[in-house]
């Protein structure tokens, strides 16, 4: 449902959300105040009116920076381009930073940062030091505040996307620093491309549009294998979730075939989550592990046919039959929400907040009006995940579209504030009236923090590492990384928090201990061993980042006891094009337990485009004794030559009960050429009456 009739069908369909008095002002402190009186927060927790209209309003996305400082994109210009209410701001949508002088918790300052039609509802925001990373479809611009006034005065365009895109909820949404020093982001089904500015863009002015016909002289981008990155099933299909180092190069798609993944979110292991929503009314929302290289399900992998296509062997239930969990080679996901409308997530890795939500996911859903935390556990080579209410509403206007983390470990809640979601569909629609919400949650009585770490020393950076506020660690990722290599200090300091408990900080000290360039492979080699096997993994992507001799390393892991650390180590093979890799993905394909469906999906992504040599050299390593639950696992997910003879051994076989018929069938739909029509003749022959 992404045309716009479509969309105002939707819109019309939602009308029975608005209340009584709809057009009516809400705005104001005392109103916020009193709304506020219907929220429920979870135990040990409070939330406090940070900020309100005028200082902010239809707030669509926020960031904190390391002064505790909260920036925040403004929607008042919501969908102006196709909706009745047209332009509500002539001059353009707002970046605001609201800032509290006196500790008091509370915003008494708005600063304008930028302003521009270009960045109307601007779906993200990333403020990386002197740099806000603005995604504004189609355009991801860094605005840079060059001289210290708090407004930006140079603009660069890192990406483009597809011009249709614009004014679209399924576009570019929010850039984040990992703990790699790479970039993490993504964009929803509207999304459509990558493309880097042509040389004639590479300075732009400080305000104005910009020229398509100048844009789409840019080149398509290609991911580091050479792919280009669009979503005409070549092979990527619909929303994507990407990686890039901080100039836009180097670009990898982590995941595709979503249909509105809106904001992505990175652990200080490196391990990527995001929510995704479902076609409307489905009862679908999910939220997904995006497991590197995977097909998430979202279209028909091969045709790109819409789940609603009926197919062999398709799911029961709608919220499953809609992300197409039945097909080889589509990755499991790890919770359905049900019904909702997700917005922004973050990764709560600070000490503030009571003990379920620390190192957890933290997820806006504005459809039900609730703040969510997804307390995760591993299962098997992936996670099981549990929901734990944060903040939640009966109130019909809170909307929260995005949470971030301030450097003093608080929670910061934009609230669109609005009856209407969904559908490209607002109920305010004057911008006198229009209303806008930020809430700070912590325990009661939680300090607030305004001075960041001071990073221009040792101590002062490594502190800016620990924080639980990304812009902060950032200044520290920036500080530690300069001189690493050059200062033998650095890294006598990192060796001695690498040898301390913290696990996550540990995580983070190895990304930058990983960038020696001496000593860099040793630290990973020895962290390939450590006790932890979050700590196991993130060394292992750590070292295929630095291009790092992978094969000898994903050997030495191969009968590791941990399935996550087995997972990774398939996962890698994917970069290790040598002879060798078929028997490394043998040793790993024989621990399958025929149970596990993420190991299962790690395996396929491994052989992608090498089935013929792996499933070969796992046949012969079977000794023929390939028909047990995990032998027909790895056949139903493979597409080599011999797969189709292989099914048609596992369809004929009367031991087989009788559902599993129709599943090895739909795997005849992913495989093609003259093996597949003598295999489905042998079938029918052996169907045949009197057979």
């Amino acid at each position: 449902m992404n045309a716009r009739p479509q969309l105002l069908l939707i819109s019309a369909a939602l009308a029975w959300t608005l209340p009584a008095g709809a057009d009516e002002s809400r705005a104001g402190r005392d109103h916020a105040l009193e709304q506020m009186k219907r929220m429920t927060v979870a135990d040990g927790l409070a939330v406090g009116l940070f900020a309100t209209e005028p200082m902010v309003v239809n707030p669509a996305d926020l960031d904190v920076d390391a002064r505790g400082r909260v920036w925040v994109t403004e929607g008042a210009n919501y969908r102006s381009t196709f909706q009745k209410w047209g332009i509500l701001r002539p001059g353009g949508d707002r970046i605001q930073i609201l800032e509290d002088t006196n500790g008091d918790g509370t915003a008494d300052v708005a600063k304008t940062f930028y302003q521009d039609p270009t960045i109307n509802t601007a779906l993200g925001i990333c403020v990386l030091g002197n740099k806000a990373i603005v995604s504004a479809a189609p355009y991801v611009f860094v605005l840079t505040d060059t001289d210290g006034d708090d407004v930006a005065d140079r603009r660069e365009l890192l990406f483009s996307t597809n011009p249709r895109s614009a004014d679209h909820d399924h576009a570019a949404h929010a850039f984040v620093f990992g703990p790699d020093g790479k970039l993490y982001f993504n964009f929803g089904n509207a999304g459509g491309f990558l493309r880097r500015p042509p040389a004639s863009l590479s300075e732009i002015p400080l305000h104005g549009p910009l020229d398509p016909a100048q844009l789409a002289q840019g080149p398509l981008v290609r991911d580091i294998e050479g792919r280009e990155i669009s979503d005409q099933g070549r092979p990527f299909r619909q929303g994507m979730a990407f990686r890039c180092n901080p100039d836009g190069s180097d670009v990898e798609v982590l995941g595709h075939n979503f249909r509105n993944n809106y904001e992505v979110a990175v652990d200080s292991f490196g391990t990527v989550w995001q929510p995704d929503n479902d076609d409307d009314g489905n009862q679908g929302v999910r939220i997904n592990y995006v497991m590197e290289g995977g097909n998430f399900g979202y279209t028909d992998e091969l045709t790109g046919a819409g789940w609603g296509k009926k197919r062999t062997n398709w799911e029961k239930e709608i919220p499953l039959r809609h992300w197409h969990l039945n097909d080889p080679g589509v990755v499991p996901n790890l919770l359905h929400t049900g019904a909702g409308s997700p917005t922004g997530m973050t990764i709560y890795e600070g000490s503030l907040l009571p003990s379920v939500f620390q190192g957890q996911m933290i997820h806006c859903d504005a459809g039900p009006r609730v703040v969510r935390a997804y307390p995760v556990t591993p299962h098997g080579a992936g996670y099981a995940a549990t929901i734990t209410n944060v903040l939640s509403s009966s109130d019909d206007w809170f909307r929260p579209s995005d949470v971030a983390v301030g450097p003093d470990g608080a929670l910061y809640v934009a609230d669109w504030n609005d009856a209407g979601v969904g559908g490209h569909y607002m109920a305010d629609q004057k911008l006198e009236t229009m209303t806008g919400r930020v809430y700070r949650v912590a325990p009661a009585g939680a300090p607030f923090v305004t001075q960041a770490p001071d990073v221009t020393t040792i101590p002062g950076a490594i502190t800016a590492l620990a924080s639980p506020n990304n812009a902060t660690r950032y200044l520290g990722w920036q500080a530690l990384n300069s001189r690493v290599g050059k200062d033998p200090a650095v890294e006598l300091e990192l060796v001695a928090l690498w040898n301390g408990k913290d696990a996550r900080q540990r995580a983070r000290v190895l990304a930058v201990l990983a960038q020696l360039p001496g000593n860099g492979p040793r630290h990973l080699a020895n962290a390939l061993k450590d006790p932890d096997p979050n700590l196991r993994m993130a060394a292992l992507r750590l070292a295929r980042e630095r291009n790092m001799e992978l094969l000898p390393l994903v050997k030495s892991l191969v009968t590791d006891p941990n399935p996550g650390v087995r997972r990774e180590a398939a996962l890698a093979l994917r970069h290790i094009p040598a002879p060798e890799a078929a028997a490394v993905w043998v040793g790993l394909a024989q621990q399958h337990d025929g149970q596990d469906r993420w190991y299962l999906e790690a395996l396929g992504i491994a052989a992608d485009g090498r089935w013929d040599a792996f499933l070969g050299a796992w046949l012969q390593a079977t000794g023929g004794r390939w028909n047990t639950p995990a032998g027909r696992d790895i056949v139903w997910r493979s597409r080599a030559k011999r797969t189709p003879e292989l099914l048609v051994q596992i369809v004929t076989d009367d031991t087989n009960p009788p559902p599993d018929a129709a599943r090895y069938l739909r795997a005849f739909d992913f495989l093609s050429g003259p093996e597949k029509d003598a295999a489905l003749q042998k079938i029918l022959a052996a169907a045949a009456p009197g057979k």
